[in-house]
């Protein structure tokens, strides 16, 4: 019996020595004859402090804090690549390349720590527009880790910069594989990548194919607004003229913000089809949907003075430059209108109360991603390379609400 209680009493010993060493070795490392505690590193006020400076948008104070940090441990992987990207996010590109590569040449890394590595030598390359190397980095994160989503999401975007459509679609469908097909994310890029697969099949005369591919973005995202504007004109194309007024109906069902799009081609098909009264109807629907909308009333002042109505044409026009006083449109269709109506001396003068504080612009959009500026509506922005990110941005109105216009 005591035999077995000195077994036991033995065997538990063991295991408790095992765990101490254990312990021990994942805290210490032997280096130059003396044990380094690992923990030192990331326990440093030094290396908190720089993770503060780095959170608040302080690199420089980071990286001089992380550099004291690395002194209590120069073996400190994850220390040097944070080091590398913050040279990389300051424009100090060589350096953040010689960093990183330096780490790459070490012969103790795990296979996880050499993907990682080599994702921050990816950014690196394509922070300075190695795109060729970059490729090769983020593929060869991928053969180390085929899992890893951000390799897949960069190899996306620089795919995306060179136009090579189905490969940045098939990075982004591996990519919302690993996300159990979330659709939060994956699903609207996906489906503007089917929209520029569209317009390839359709410069190949493809257009079958080509409507299969706008027809599925719309599937995948309602709100992929070009592949409506696409599918509409392929519809077109092929004859089918119902069809096309169909697609760009639904667009501003769902879009109405972005109905102006579609104004001119409705107009056109609605005049074939032999009731062109549906656009006016179609105009006023949005205005009594949206007091501000000023594309709309722009479209039917236009269609009014087309129909050779000029006076309730100018009235609309009017209403529209309150709610939007520097657009240029807005003015030329006025100037237009008032030649019509033989520069009549009251008119000119009420048009000329309206717009003394209007400065002229030609309807700017605006990334909400990275604040670029375009005179034109971009599908990706070329700076972030985000989709669907640009709004139209409207200075304040010329009138106060007291101004509105009349009902």
């Amino acid at each position: 019996m005591a035999t077995g209680s000195s077994l036991i009493l033995v065997i538990l010993f063991t295991l408790l020595a095992g765990i101490t060493i254990g312990k021990f070795w994942e805290r210490y490392k032997l280096r130059g004859g003396r044990w380094i505690d690992r923990r030192k590193t990331k326990q440093s006020p030094h290396y908190i402090l720089g993770l503060n400076f780095m959170v608040s948008n302080q690199p420089d104070l980071a990286i001089e804090e992380l550099k004291k940090a690395i002194s209590l441990d120069t073996e400190a992987i994850e220390i040097h690549m944070i080091l590398g990207n913050l040279y990389r996010e300051k424009g100090q590109v060589g350096r953040a390349i010689h960093m990183h590569q330096k780490l790459l040449q070490r012969p103790n890394l795990n296979t996880i720590e050499h993907a990682y590595v080599l994702l921050c030598l990816g950014l690196d390359f394509k922070r300075g527009g190695f795109l060729d190397r970059a490729l090769e980095a983020f593929d060869e994160v991928l053969r180390l880790d085929s899992n890893n989503r951000y390799a897949l999401i960069n190899l996306e975007k620089l795919y995306e910069e060179q136009h090579q459509w189905e490969l940045a679609h098939n990075a982004r469908e591996k990519a919302m594989a690993l996300d159990n097909n979330d659709s939060h994310e994956n699903k609207p890029i996906l489906a503007f990548l089917k929209n520029e697969l569209g317009l390839v099949a359709q410069q190949q005369q493809n257009r079958v194919e080509a409507k299969h591919y706008f027809e599925t973005a719309i599937e995948l995202s309602e709100q992929t607004i070009p592949a409506y504007l696409h599918l509409g004109d392929a519809q077109l194309i092929s004859g089918n003229v119902a069809g096309a007024a169909e697609t760009w109906e639904r667009l501003v069902d769902v879009a109405p913000d972005r109905a102006y799009l579609v104004f001119d081609r409705l107009r056109e098909i609605y005049s074939q089809l032999g009731s062109l009264n549906k656009f006016q109807t179609l105009c006023q629907d949005l205005i009594n949907a949206n007091k501000k909308d000023w594309r709309a009333r722009l479209a039917l002042g236009r269609h009014l003075l087309a129909q050779k109505d000029a006076e309730n044409a100018l009235e609309i026009l009017f209403e529209a430059i309150i709610y939007n006083p520097h657009s240029l449109s807005i003015h030329q269709t006025i100037w237009n209108v008032l030649i019509e109506l033989q520069l009549q001396s009251i008119l000119v003068r009420r048009y000329m109360e309206l717009t003394k504080k209007s400065i002229f612009y030609l309807d700017p959009h605006i990334c909400m991603q990275c604040r670029y500026r375009s005179t034109e509506l971009l599908w990706q922005c070329p700076n972030c390379h985000e989709w669907n990110t640009f709004l139209e941005e409207i200075i304040a109105p010329a009138e106060t609400e007291d101004a509105e216009p009349r009902e």
